[in-house]
């Protein structure tokens, strides 16, 4: 088969245009690797890229999509074999490479990990970028001290893709979950996932020109940024941290050193594009194993022809949970 179907994203008079067309495979760029993709997810990132943001993709047309499963086709190196079943995340896939928003894809090795045992292909991208995202959030948590029965652990951003996988992950391991969320609707959803309190994000942005907070929090997860993430610097309780891993609410914010010299918290960061293959498969076999969770009540499964309006619904703050896309 040399045509397969992809999501493209093309300049037309400074709009960008996304269209569900048919591609070649001489289309691809060279790599080790042919997969054919059998499910993707949507990240807020390949709506970044659908929508044009130089800082995410540089040239188009393009096709995003920074997750991928599927089978690979051909291979030109031992590790991997034809019929392998994969998984795909982060390095330059879906920015710079045509992405998971198509039924082929062609890689470098060191990019692939073969599925691990405990996780269909489906079932990890439902995870995607975002879970592997807050595993390595709770995993550094978990490096710097935070243990179940530590008290309230917070998620920001809370109904969002890795929000949404946190809270269900930190209950289901047992922690005290307070989620916070600027949907107000969605406060019996994020009870759902195991949530013991909601707050809005009205409450967490109060009190940003103080230095310091009441001490609340024996953790965090933060995927807003901003001053609602310093709010919950200086609102950690002695010793504690927060792993910081977006930027939806700003990149910047107003900060002092008082949290961290009379409190002894640490700020986390955390990323999970670049992260060595050795590691990403250790958190892998996590989410597949001792960290596996129900995630049925946050995902939901969507058409290759139904992502241009589910973009237009990320973009606009609408998205929740996740959306795992069929590609057949």
């Amino acid at each position: 088969m040399s045509e397969f179907k992809a999501l493209l994203v093309s300049e037309e008079q400074g709009d960008y245009v996304r269209r569900v067309v048919t591609r070649q495979l001489a289309e691809l760029p060279v790599g080790e690797v042919l997969i054919r993709v059998h499910w993707s997810s949507l990240n807020y990132k390949d709506a970044m890229s659908a929508s044009g943001n130089k800082g995410v993709t540089r040239s188009y047309p393009h096709t995003p999509g920074i997750d991928a499963a599927g089978v690979v086709e051909s291979s030109s190196v031992a590790e991997l074999a034809v019929g392998d079943e994969v998984i795909v995340t982060g390095y330059d896939l879906g920015m710079n490479t045509p992405g998971g928003f198509g039924q082929y894809i062609r890689v470098p090795a060191a990019w692939v990990l073969k599925r691990p045992a405990g996780l269909t292909l489906r079932e990890s991208m439902v995870l995607g970028t975002a879970g592997l995202t807050a595993a390595l959030c709770i995993d550094k948590l978990e490096r710097a001290g935070l243990t179940p029965g530590s008290g309230p652990v917070l998620v920001t951003g809370a109904t969002g893709g890795v929000g949404s996988i946190a809270v269900a992950m930190l209950a289901h391991q047992g922690h005290e979950v307070v989620a916070v969320t600027g949907k107000a609707d969605r406060v019996d959803f994020l009870r759902g996932l195991g949530a013991k309190e909601v707050l809005s994000r009205e409450e967490l942005q109060a009190g940003t020109g103080k230095v310091l907070l009441g001490e609340r929090w024996a953790g965090a997860v933060d995927t807003v940024g901003g001053d609602i993430l310093f709010n919950v610097v200086k609102s950690l309780r002695y010793d504690a941290s927060v792993a910081c891993c977006g930027l939806t609410a700003g990149g910047q914010f107003q900060a002092s050193v008082f949290p961290f010299i009379l409190r002894n918290v640490n700020l986390l960061g955390v990323d999970s594009v670049e992260q060595p293959l050795v590691a990403k498969a250790s958190m892998w076999d996590r989410l597949s194993l001792q960290w596996k969770t129900d995630l049925s009540q946050l995902e939901q499964e969507i058409t290759l022809d139904a992502l241009p309006d589910y973009i237009e619904t990320i973009l606009a703050g609408g998205m929740v949970g996740r959306a795992v896309v069929n590609l057949g």
